[in-house]
């Protein structure tokens, strides 16, 4: 059952990843629960604090991966309609990949500079929050990246930690 669990929380790791760049699975979260896969074998002990800290850790990147585009349009001079813009367009990208996984990266560049020019800014400063929404999606992708690239790696040390426990039978 120890290998079971081990292939699936591997398995969650590597989705986890796929996850930081594709916005349909929550990569963070996906991660946290590979780890708690691998803590729920009898080879490796509980430790509570490391997976509440990570739990915490990966919804608290989840959520934040929601903020900073917005705020980042904001930051670059974006108006209410430029944040929604890039929301709106962060939903089209979702369920309408029609630039493929680009889309996830045009549609929200693009929703905000639309928002912005609904919203009667003129072109400069359209692209200019067009641009704050383009790095904010950049910088909460890079984050979930960081955290589940983090979490693979820490799943693999204990896993060779303990493989002595989890391969005997």
């Amino acid at each position: 059952m120890d290998i079971v669990l081990l292939i699936l929380g591997f398995i969650l790791m590597l989705v986890g990843i796929l996850g930081s760049f594709l916005p349909v699975l929550p990569g963070p979260p996906l991660s946290w629960v590979g780890l708690l896969l691998l803590y729920m074998t009898k080879a490796v002990p509980d430790n509570w604090w490391i997976l509440g800290g990570t739990l915490v850790l990966a919804l608290g990147i989840t959520v934040l991966d929601y903020v900073i585009p917005a705020a980042g349009t904001k930051k670059f001079g974006g108006s209410k309609a430029g944040m929604w813009g890039t929301i709106i367009g962060l939903l089209v990208a979702i369920f309408f990949p029609v630039f493929g996984p680009f889309g996830i990266i045009i549609w929200p560049f693009v929703g905000a500079l639309v928002g912005e020019l609904v919203n009667k800014a003129d072109q400069k400063t359209a692209m200019k929050a067009a641009l704050g929404s383009f790095i904010g999606f950049l910088t909460g992708t890079f984050l979930k990246f960081v955290i589940t690239a983090a979490y693979l790696v820490f799943f693999i040390v204990v896993t060779v930690k303990y493989a002595g426990d989890i391969f005997s039978f």
